[in-house]
């Protein structure tokens, strides 16, 4: 395989970032993960770590080197995630369970495999056209496709940022898989959080994507959508990644020839409150991290 690939996240105007992004790869798949820790709910920034490092951990299980059924895979391990942020709050005699959205990806032998619960999203684009996107879980969203109200009138719905679909919580999630969708070389996925497409609109996300390198239109997604955002503005993360041989070719592009079978790279970018915050402490966000890993541990993979 080959991709270039980056992740980025701020913490906008919150008091503290919520938001968990990671990316794992093995020699024949990738996964990438994007959680957005509910703002309206205690320890969001614990359900987004668990949910982040439920699945880059299960991937880095069971990659070796390539996912038997990326669908399944994808499905089961965001299911594990909602029971695991559950147990967290029980063991811990939380008075709210925690809650997070997921958008998760994987690509393997050239294909492109998604989930998600909420409203973080995933675009797919080629040649600067979009030609997939997720469709939010969201009453807002859903009053959209019936035709009750445009687009324009859902970016100024008060309800916009109501979910109804999340990770954590009494209700199960519907996890919503898309059909796998071949890639081509120079294809572009993004999966971000609402900090960034509440932002910016999907035709402004596709001509920066096309317009610069990927190492440069992250940094512009990520300017644009600060700035707008303002002093009140969303947590705002991403991930983006270029299939195969880039249009504008990166000293940064991976390629995973070099890994032995068992081999997998993953990076995490678990981004900790700014001091002062009134927040989880990194000691309990780390201990959720080795309560989930003990748990991981446990499963049996055939």
């Amino acid at each position: 395989m080959k991709f270039t690939i980056y992740q980025a996240s701020r913490q906008g105007g919150r008091k503290n970032n919520q938001d968990r992004v990671a990316y794992s790869y093995s020699r024949d798949a990738l996964l990438m993960v994007v959680a957005d820790g509910m703002g309206g709910h205690l320890y969001g920034e614990i359900a987004a770590q668990i949910a982040v490092q439920t699945l880059t951990d299960l991937f880095q299980k069971m990659a070796k080197p390539r996912l038997s059924d990326p669908l399944a895979f994808l499905a089961d391990a965001t299911a594990l995630a909602h029971s695991a942020i559950n147990d967290y709050a029980v063991a811990q005699d939380l008075l709210e369970i925690p809650h997070t959205t997921l958008v998760a990806s994987v690509v393997q032998d050239g294909t492109a495999y998604w989930a998600h619960v909420g409203d973080s999203r995933l675009y797919l684009f080629s040649d600067g056209a979009l030609i997939a996107r997720t469709e939010d879980h969201t009453a807002v969203a859903q009053l959209v496709r019936d035709g009750i109200i445009s687009e324009e009138e859902a970016g100024n719905h008060p309800e916009r940022n109501k979910v109804s679909n999340c990770l954590g919580g009494y209700a199960i999630p519907q996890v919503e898989c898309n059909a796998p969708i071949p890639l081509t070389d120079g294809d572009t996925m993004l999966l971000c959080t609402d900090g960034i497409w509440g932002m910016i609109n999907g035709q402004e996300l596709s001509a920066l994507l096309h317009a610069y390198t990927l190492e440069d239109a992250v940094r512009h997604l990520m300017d644009h959508a600060e700035f707008r955002g303002g002093e009140h503005g969303d947590n705002l993360s991403l991930i983006a990644m270029t299939w195969g041989e880039a249009r504008m070719p990166s000293k940064d592009s991976i390629s995973t020839l070099a890994l032995p079978d068992g081999g997998v790279t993953t990076q995490i970018n678990a981004h900790r409150p700014v001091p002062g915050a009134a927040a989880v402490s990194d000691d309990e966000i780390e201990r959720a991290i080795a309560e989930i890993q003990q748990a991981i541990q446990k499963i049996s993979v055939k």
